[in-house]
């Protein structure tokens, strides 16, 4: 129904005390306010209508052509103002009058249409954050389900298939009955939890919540948002799964590395590793001397090391297979369940590393597989580095050329020997090259060091594990028989110049044939003879046994010790003062 108002008086003073009428609204209006006549001219207005006409004119044009095209009742129209304030909203309304003329009443709309934009402004960029993070938002109602899930969902389910669920459903069995923050009473702040994700698989949150009340205090629900960390925490559990297999690594590293004695090192080495891989036992295998290589393609492979419970013999198929293999093999042997690899050095297989745990327990994982892989390469190089000392070792104590004990530890070991307690006599027996001379100078060097090579084949064949074969140097050799009395010592000289025979075509000539001069010397423990002293009796019988003819042995006399003088012995020798 149009409102139509009678016009009265028009003036742009104040109202007398009886006006009425839209001249008295005009003049009584808390805000700008004008009557327009029915040619759309200013009839009468207030002093906050003049002040805003003054300040800027442009709104009225506007006002008149918004009136002009509207119907018998127009509405409300904004129009903005410049004021000293700056631009202002105005909000108008039009009321047509009986003479066909408006009464216009305005109202500032600036602070409220301001707090409207900011609110709409704000709630889009709540809209627009939510949307764009990869947290999620959710809100849960009086009786716990989801009630407001953000339209990305979570944990792999659509917004659509949380709403009106449970939020326990999502938890974890073991975790069920705890407190979760989506039914929380009060805040919750950065709390990490495990969810079941829609493929089952767990999935780690890290959640901030409020709760909801009535207002009469009553528990209507909780708000909140939650962050998917699962990349993140994997990827920290893996650094510090990493970090401690590197720990346990660099510790059997530092083992290896540190302990002088190689063998010792193996066996720390394996203690380590089984603790270390929480195993009940460790092997470790190296490749036998020369390369190990047996026919078939094989490697002999023989224990160095082991640690841990009894396990049942392990079949040369098994090492094979682990010594053949790229990688690691797995196997069960018995009631317990093996894994191998094999070390190696420069890509050469030199040995195998055997842990293996009883049948009942947790399966090998990555983390054991990487660990163990790890191990393995160390335990080559470990592998190469006793083969290297084995070999420095051999070269300090061995003749270069006959592969006999050399001067100097030939005597070490004799000096062993000798300090030993015994229940029996020994032998030593001190070969002299007879027409050796004679080869060097007729046929060359190299006919001679052929010969030497040969002497030392003769000295070390049929020895005995404790018999000590040297070459003090030239053409002189030595051969320490343990537990032997005189009448075997024969016996291995005879045996040695008939073994002569076999090298005579060594020999310069038939003039100079090659022969052996060797002198017995019987050694008795207990009587306090030295090895100088030993020494010395068998290289004195070799000379004998030259002196015989050459191609002879001779047997030293028996030790005498030196006898001791006596005090009065001594007394009457000393000069008198």
């Amino acid at each position: 129904m149009d409102l139509l108002l009678t016009t009265g008086t028009s003036s742009s003073s104040a109202p007398t005390g009886g006006q009425t009428g839209p001249a008295a609204l005009v003049s009584l209006y808390p805000g700008p306010a004008l009557r327009l006549d029915s040619a759309l001219a200013v009839a009468e207005s207030n002093a906050e209508a003049d002040d805003m006409m003054d300040s800027d004119p442009r709104w009225l044009p506007e006002l008149r052509n918004w009136l002009s095209a509207s119907s018998v009742a127009p509405g409300l129209r904004s129009v903005p103002v410049e004021s000293l304030r700056g631009i202002m909203i105005v909000e108008w309304a039009g009321v047509p009058l009986s003479d066909g003329g408006f009464l216009l009443l305005g109202r500032d709309d600036t602070l409220e249409r301001q707090l409207r934009h900011t609110l709409t402004e704000s709630r889009r960029r709540y809209k627009d954050l939510v949307e764009v993070s990869s947290d999620f938002a959710w809100e849960t109602g009086p009786d716990g389900t989801f009630v407001f899930v953000s339209h990305k969902g979570a944990l792999g389910y659509p917004a659509d298939a949380l709403i009106g669920r449970d939020p326990r459903s999502l938890a974890l069995e073991e975790a069920e009955d705890l407190p979760l923050p989506f039914d929380c009473h009060r805040a919750v702040d950065q709390t990490e939890l495990w969810l079941k994700g829609a493929d089952g698989t767990p999935a780690c949150v890290v959640a901030s919540a409020l709760p909801l009340f009535g207002a009469q205090g009553e528990w209507i629900g909780a708000r909140g948002v939650c962050r998917d960390v699962t990349e993140q925490v994997l990827r920290s559990n893996e650094l510090a799964r990493i970090r401690n297999r590197e720990r346990l690594l660099g510790h059997i590293v530092h083992t290896l590395r540190d302990r002088l004695d190689a063998a010792e090192a193996l066996a720390v080495a394996a203690a380590e590793t089984a603790r270390a891989l929480s195993a009940d036992g460790c092997r470790i295998y190296r490749a036998e001397e020369g390369g190990g290589g047996i026919p078939g393609g094989r490697v002999a492979l023989s224990l160095v090391a082991e640690f841990g419970a009894a396990l049942p013999e392990v079949g040369a198929a098994l090492l094979d297979r682990i010594v053949n293999s790229e990688g690691l093999v797995t196997d069960r042997l018995g009631h317990v369940q093996l894994i191998g690899e094999r070390t190696e050095y420069r890509q050469a297989a030199n040995g195998a590393l055997l842990v293996w745990r009883a049948g009942d327990s947790e399966p090998w994982d990555d983390d054991d597989r990487q660990l163990m892989s790890g191990v393995a390469d160390h335990i080559g190089i470990a592998h190469a580095h006793l083969a290297y000392q084995e070999r420095l070792r051999r070269l300090s104590e061995r003749d270069g050329l006959t592969g006999l004990f050399n001067r100097r530890t030939f005597f070490e070991r004799l000096e062993e020997s000798l300090s030993r307690p015994d229940s029996g006599p020994s032998a030593l027996l001190y070969v002299d090259l007879d027409n050796f001379k004679a080869v060097n100078d007729l046929h060359g060097h190299q006919q001679g060091d052929a010969v030497l090579k040969a002497i030392g084949t003769l000295l070390t064949t049929g020895v005995r594990p404790g018999d000590l074969p040297g070459r003090l140097g030239g053409d002189e050799f030595v051969l320490w028989l343990g537990r032997t009395d005189e009448d075997k010592a024969r016996i291995v000289a005879e045996r040695l110049l008939n073994g002569m025979r076999d090298l005579a075509h060594l020999s310069a000539s038939p003039e100079k044939p090659l022969g052996l001069s060797i002198g017995i010397a019987v050694h008795t423990p207990g009587r306090g003879e030295s090895v100088r002293e030993l020494t010395d009796r068998a290289d004195a019988a070799m000379y004998d046994a030259k002196k015989s003819g050459k191609g002879h042995y001779a047997l030293a006399p028996a030790y005498q010790a030196a006898p001791q003088a006596s005090s009065s012995d001594v007394s009457a020798t000393e000069p008198t003062p």
